[in-house]
């Protein structure tokens, strides 16, 4: 799948119980966006129901409260579903490292996997944007003037946001290094090339 085009991803995002699925921690929420010939074309939100409470952190944190997750399907049920709804794309994610783990962690507990690959907006935004105060979603979102409801930490709102910047990104791309058709391969690769060596790297492409 490293040939297919940079603009025909899924984005996605989790919100969990806490930091690691090592450590016992389960997701509550999973978000994703399609983006198509870099337009977006069609969403997927479900709050899953983890099997055990969740702390009054996250309940502040997310604005997810147990009461919402009482009545939510089961986490198995609602990734069976979006195992198949991620098939045949690669993914994208802000922190990627993090959503990776939780995806893997929660397909293997049903027997599942996904054929794509990932990457992270996060890493290719700060050798894009090292101007930019800081690179957490929300300071991106603001950096670049993208377009947004105010709403932040539900994993579809978040996922919506990270489609919006790996959009934006690559425009810039376009209009900084007149690079158009780019494969996903390739900014997967930006995303591990040392800050100084970006223009270098988009000149040898």
């Amino acid at each position: 799948m490293h040939k297919q085009p940079a603009d025909t991803v899924i984005v996605l995002d989790f919100e969990t119980t806490g930091l690691s699925p090592d450590q016992g921690d389960r997701a509550i929420e999973i978000g994703a966006v399609i983006i198509e010939q870099g337009r977006i074309t069609d969403s997927f939100q479900r709050l899953m129901n983890p099997g055990r409470r969740v702390s009054s952190f996250i309940e502040q944190y997310t604005g997810i409260s147990n009461a919402m997750l009482q009545d939510a399907q089961d986490c198995s049920s609602v990734m069976a579903e979006f195992a198949e709804f991620i098939d045949g794309y690669n993914l994208v994610a802000h922190n990627a490292s993090f959503d990776r783990r939780f995806l893997d962690a929660e397909l293997e507990r049903i027997g599942a996997g996904y054929p794509g690959q990932f990457a992270c907006s996060m890493l290719i935004a700060r050798r894009l944007y090292q101007g930019a105060p800081n690179h957490r979603l929300g300071g991106l979102v603001e950096y670049k003037n993208i377009p947004t409801d105010g709403v932040f930490h539900r994993a579809l709102a978040d996922a919506e946001m990270t489609a919006r910047l790996w959009l934006q990104m690559l425009e810039d791309i376009e209009l900084d290094y007149g690079k158009v058709e780019l494969t996903f391969r390739q900014l997967q690769q930006l995303s591990k090339t040392p800050k100084a060596g970006v223009s270098g790297y988009f000149n040898r492409q």
